[in-house]
């Protein structure tokens, strides 16, 4: 199969996603194979809602959006020009995905079809159901995928290489297991904000969408802020406040209450609103419904924390700070070539 047609069979399966990127999922009879799959994803969209409480039909459809408008002819040329790919020898390559967010390994899952290997995928039992069935339409759009991916609940045994993404635990599991195998291995990473004071609240309501979409459950959403001392949050708290109706979900209503508990049984000093709480802490990592935030002297010092910490970032949002930031508010839209951990899985799996 050429390159050219495993990129035109992602295109149509972008045009197929992008019916379910609305609030009003609306059918267009121009997608191809509609009749056989429409009616089916509509189902399985409610199966994944209901085995995944935090899966609601708003953050997948915010996914599916993203992966529609990823999933172009111009983004995956874009992507793929600068690399030389010719696999006349395909390998088999392992995937184990996480399930913290709602097709959260559909890039290493694209990434090893589009290079020509084969693809092995072992699923979080959070996440099962959306992108076995996606691979199903992208099966029937281009048959000759059909001998290039599987799907498994066992052990992966027969492979030539391996993506795997866990917790830090799991990623040391990973490294022992794997040790003989070609693979990225991906732990714990959260993304943080640098802010100056000097924002406006059209900054911070934007930078509201990096911190709550999701839930924060995912390495690119932004758990920590960096601020300059005595910074006043006043106007961070106004800005956000839109999202005030996220404690009507329970899951997260429940985590709010347990985490304020906590930190008012412990005498912890914290902000918080009635649906969100920040407190100053160093660690990058915050429970759910929670931002931490840790003040700063000046960016110089900053800059070398950030650089000596940077296997624990993910991304780094601010304005005019520091290298590589990401916009406020955009951190939940990467483009195909912004590879987590910034490991460049084309580049690796063409060198396997």
């Amino acid at each position: 199969m050429q390159l050219q047609a495993r990129i035109n069979a992602f295109v149509k399966l972008g045009d197929f996603l992008k019916q379910f990127s609305n609030e009003v999922i609306q059918k267009n009879d121009k997608v191809e194979h509609n009749q056989l799959f429409f009616d089916g994803f509509k189902h399985q969209l409610k199966l994944a809602q209901e085995h995944n409480g935090w899966f609601t039909q708003e953050n997948i459809r915010f996914a599916l959006k993203s992966w529609a408008k990823a999933l172009t002819l111009d983004n995956l040329n874009s992507w793929l020009r600068d690399y030389h790919i010719n696999i006349t020898n395909p390998k088999q390559v392992a995937i184990i995905m996480a399930g913290n967010i709602p097709l959260v390994g559909f890039h290493d899952f694209l990434s090893v079809l589009i290079s020509g290997h084969n693809v092995l995928v072992k699923q979080s039992s959070n996440d099962k159901h959306l992108l076995p069935y996606l691979s199903k339409y992208l099966e029937y759009v281009e048959p000759n995928f059909k001998e290039k991916i599987t799907f498994t609940e066992g052990k992966i045994e027969i492979f030539d290489a391996v993506i795997a993404t866990g917790s830090n635990n799991t990623a040391r599991y990973f490294e022992y297991y794997f040790k003989g195998k070609p693979s990225i291995i991906r732990n714990n990473r959260n993304s943080i904000a640098v802010l100056t004071g000097k924002e406006t609240k059209e900054d911070l309501k934007n930078l509201s969408e990096d911190i709550f979409r999701y839930y924060g459950l995912g390495c690119r959403n932004v758990s920590k802020l960096f601020v300059p001392k005595d910074y006043k949050f006043d106007l961070f708290f106004e800005a956000i406040y839109h999202w005030n109706p996220i404690i009507e979900k329970a899951k997260y209503a429940n985590n709010y209450d347990y985490n304020k508990a906590v930190y008012l049984m412990s005498e912890f000093d914290m902000l918080e609103n009635g649906f969100f709480m920040i407190k100053e802490d160093e660690s990058y990592a915050s429970p759910i419904a929670t931002l931490f935030y840790e003040y700063y002297e000046n960016t110089n010092q900053l800059k070398e924390k950030l650089e000596k910490d940077e296997s624990q970032i993910q991304c780094v949002v601010s304005n005019g700070i520091l290298k590589n930031e990401i916009a406020f508010g955009a951190t939940q839209n990467p483009q195909l070539w912004d590879y987590a951990d910034s490991v460049d899985s084309i580049k690796f799996l063409l060198s396997i």
